[in-house]
C-alpha cells in the first residue's frame, strides 16, 4: 500500500463514522473513496450525481445551509454530512465551502452495506442522539474503577505535591528551616546540580539540630538523611505505606525515571484515605473553629480527584461536594451562633447557584441570602449582618470565593424580612427588565441550608404559581435563556477565545452548561415544578408535558456528557496543581470527543430554537 493510501486509512480510522469499523473493512473501503479538491465557494453536492454520498472533510471548511438558504452549522476536519442517503442523511442540507476543501466522498451503497455487515457501524447511525452521548461517557470512563479509591490502586505519583521543594547543598540549616516555613511543607530534598543528595525533615531538625545545640549556619548536609530510600511515580500508595513503616520513616523522595518528582509522606497517605465523603463530614461536625473547618476544606480538591479517578459521574460528583459544602456552611452558621448568641427571630439561610442545584465542584464561588422573620425589629438587623459576615468570609477561606456579583447574605439587599422578598419577587415577575431578569435567575434556584424551612417553602410555592401564570415573563426567562450559546458553528467546530491567557479555548461553563441550567429552570418555571436541581428539571418538564421525552432525555445526556469533560479537564489541573478554571482546549479531546461534544452542542441549540419559537422570543422589545 503506498504512502498516500496509509495516510488516508488512517485518517478514516481516527473520524466518525468509520472509526467504528474494524481495520479489515478499512482496507477495501479505500478503493471505493472518492477524492474531490473543491476551490473556495464550490458547491457540495457539485452536481445531482454526487448527491449520493457522505462527504467527510479532510482540509478546509465548508458551510451547511438548509432549503431556505439558513446557515446551519460548519464543518471543519474530520466533519461529515450526508446530503441524500436513505435512513443516514442530512436531508435537504446542500454545502458550500468557505476555503479551498479537500473531501473524501464514500457512495451511500456501500454505507448501506457496511451498515448491514457491522452491527457498530450500523449502531452509530441508528443509534438517538441520547443514544450516542451515553455511549461516549462511558468511553471516557472506561478503564476508570472505583477501586482507585484506595491505597491498593492509586499511585504515588496521584498524591504528591505537585510543588518540588528543595535546596541545594551548602544551605545553612537557617535557610533550610526558613525554606520549609516559606512552603508550609514538613520536609524538603538537598540537591547538588540536579541530583538527590538527601531529605531534611520536621524530626532531623529537632534530634539532630536543635538538641546538639548547632549553629544556625551549619550546613544542611550535616544534619540531612543522606541518600535516602526512593520510590517511583508509579509505585502504589500501599507499597510506599508499607515500606515507610518497614524503614520507620515518615517521608520518601518520588523519582519519575531519573528526575526528582517531589516526596510522599505518611501524611499524604492517610490524608487521602481519610479524604472520602463521610470522613470530611465527620471532621466537620467536630470542627470548633473556623480554622479547622478550613483545613478540611484544603482537601475537598483531593476528594474530587479521588471521585473523577474512581469514575463517578458528574452529577454524583456535585452531590457529594455540595454535601460537603452544605456540611461547612451548618458548621460556619453553628459557630458563628456560639459566638453571638441565639437568633433574635427565626431565619432561613438559603444557598443558590451550583450549591443549591447540588451541582458544586471543589471550584465555585458562593452564592447565599438570608430570608427572616417579618417579626424582625430594626435594632436586630445588625444580629443578621454579624452572622452573614461570619459565614460568608468562613466560606471564602475555605475556598469558595466571594461571589462576584455580590449574590450574598453580606448584601443588606439579600438579607430581608419573608415580606420584603415576597415584594422581590412580584416586581421581578411583573416587570421582567434586565436586571429583574438576571436576579430571577439567581434566585430561583434557591434551598434552605439551615433554619426554619417554612419561611422559605411558603415563599416558593407562591413565587411558582404566580410565575407559571406570567406568559409574558416567562417569555423574558425564555429571551435571557438565549444568551448564553454554545459554541458551535464558526472557527471550524467550535467558537474560541482568540487572545489573552485562554488562546483557543471555550468557556465549558458558560456555553456548555449554564445554557442547560437556564433552559431546564424556563421548563421548571413553566410547569410549576419546585424543584432545583437541573436533572430533576429535565424529568419534570418531561413529566408535565412541557418538554418531550425525546427532548428531556437528550438534554439530560448532553448535560452528563459536558459535565464530565468539565470535570475531567478540571481535575487535570487540580493533579498538576495549576489553577482551577472552565477553559477547555478543544486540541486536549480527542476528534471523537470533539464530535460528541458537537452533538451535544447541537442538541443545546436546538432545543433554544424551539424555545425561542415557542415564547417568540423574536417579537420581545
Amino acid at each position: 500500500m503506498d504512502i498516500e493510501l496509509i495516510e488516508i486509512k488512517d485518517f478514516l480510522a481516527r473520524h466518525p463514522p468509520f472509526d467504528h469499523l474494524p481495520e479489515e473493512a478499512l482496507d477495501p473501503l479505500l478503493g471505493e473513496i472518492l477524492i474531490r479538491y473543491l476551490r473556495r465557494g464550490s458547491s457540495i453536492p457539485a452536481n445531482d450525481g454526487e448527491a449520493d454520498h457522505l462527504y467527510l472533510v479532510r482540509t478546509g471548511a465548508v458551510a451547511l445551509f438548509d432549503d431556505k438558504g439558513k446557515l446551519q452549522e460548519k464543518l471543519g476536519e474530520g466533519d461529515y454530512f450526508i446530503p441524500r442517503c436513505e435512513e443516514t442523511g442530512d436531508i435537504g442540507l446542500t454545502g458550500r465551502t468557505e476555503e479551498d476543501s479537500l473531501v473524501y466522498m464514500a457512495p451511500c451503497d456501500v454505507l448501506g452495506r457496511l451498515r448491514k455487515a457491522f452491527k457498530e457501524f450500523d449502531a452509530f447511525f441508528s443509534a438517538g442522539t441520547n443514544e450516542r452521548l451515553r455511549k461516549a461517557l462511558t468511553g471516557i470512563n472506561d478503564g476508570v474503577s472505583l477501586a482507585s479509591n484506595n491505597l491498593l490502586s492509586i499511585e504515588v505519583g496521584d498524591l504528591i505535591d505537585q510543588r518540588l521543594v528543595s535546596v541545594e547543598s551548602g544551605t545553612s540549616v537557617l535557610q533550610a528551616a526558613q525554606r520549609m516555613t516559606e512552603c508550609s511543607v514538613s520536609s524538603l530534598l538537598v540537591t547538588r546540580d540536579g541530583d538527590l543528595l538527601g531529605i531534611l525533615t520536621d524530626k532531623d531538625l529537632r534530634r539532630r539540630f536543635i538538641c546538639q545545640g548547632l549553629s544556625y549556619e551549619t550546613p544542611v548536609d550535616a544534619i540531612m538523611t543522606a541518600d535516602p530510600i526512593r520510590v517511583r511515580t508509579d509505585t502504589l500508595g500501599f507499597e510506599a505505606l508499607l515500606r515507610m513503616t518497614r524503614m520507620g520513616v515518615h517521608h520518601l523522595p518520588v523519582m519519575e525515571g531519573d528526575q526528582l518528582s517531589g516526596v510522599i509522606s505518611t501524611t499524604d497517605l492517610i490524608r487521602f484515605q481519610s479524604a472520602h465523603g463521610p470522613y470530611l463530614v465527620r471532621e466537620i461536625l467536630r470542627a470548633e473553629t473556623s480554622a479547622e473547618l478550613q483545613n478540611t476544606a484544603r482537601r475537598l480538591p483531593q476528594f474530587q480527584v479521588q471521585l473523577v479517578n474512581g469514575g463517578a459521574t458528574a452529577e454524583h460528583i456535585g452531590q457529594a461536594v455540595s454535601s460537603i459544602t452544605d456540611a461547612l456552611t451548618r458548621r460556619l452558621i453553628q459557630l458563628a451562633e456560639a459566638a453571638l448568641g441565639p437568633a433574635p427571630v427565626p431565619y432561613a439561610w438559603v444557598a443558590g447557584g451550583s450549591q443549591a442545584r447540588r451541582e458544586q465542584t471543589s471550584y465555585s464561588d458562593q452564592d447565599n441570602a438570608l430570608i427572616l422573620s417579618d417579626a424582625l425589629r430594626p435594632e436586630q438587623a445588625s444580629y443578621f449582618e454579624h452572622l452573614a459576615r461570619l459565614v460568608c468570609d468562613g466560606l471564602n477561606a475555605c475556598g469558595f470565593y466571594y461571589c462576584p456579583g455580590d449574590a450574598m447574605a453580606t448584601n443588606p439587599k439579600w438579607r430581608k424580612p419573608v415580606a420584603e422578598w415576597r415584594r422581590y419577587f412580584h416586581a421581578w415577575i411583573e416587570k421582567p427588565e434586565p436586571m429583574a431578569l438576571m436576579l430571577s435567575s439567581i434566585f430561583f434556584d434557591l434551598r434552605v441550608i439551615h433554619g426554619e424551612r417554612g419561611l422559605f417553602e411558603g415563599l416558593q410555592q407562591e413565587v411558582l404559581a404566580k410565575s407559571r401564570k406570567n406568559e409574558i415573563f416567562l417569555a423574558f426567562m425564555a429571551a435571557n435563556a438565549l444568551t448564553h450559546r454554545p459554541p458551535l458553528g464558526f472557527f471550524r467546530t467550535f467558537v474560541l477565545i482568540s487572545d489573552g491567557a485562554h488562546d483557543k479555548t471555550f468557556d465549558i461553563k458558560h456555553r456548555g452548561i449554564v445554557p442547560i441550567i437556564d433552559l431546564a429552570r424556563v421548563y421548571a418555571l413553566a410547569s410549576g415544578s419546585p424543584a432545583v436541581n437541573t436533572l430533576e428539571r429535565l424529568r419534570d418538564a418531561a413529566e408535565h408535558r412541557v418538554l418531550s421525552d425525546e427532548g428531556a432525555a437528550n438534554m439530560i445526556d448532553a448535560l452528563a456528557f459536558i459535565a464530565t469533560l468539565r470535570m475531567r479537564h478540571q481535575t487535570s489541573q487540580l493533579r498538576q496543581g495549576a489553577p482551577v478554571d472552565n477553559f477547555l482546549p478543544p486540541d486536549d479531546l480527542s476528534p471523537l470527543e470533539r464530535n460528541h461534544l458537537k452533538e451535544a452542542f447541537k442538541v443545546i441549540a436546538t432545543l433554544q430554537e424551539s424555545l425561542s419559537i415557542r415564547y417568540r422570543v423574536g417579537n420581545l422589545g
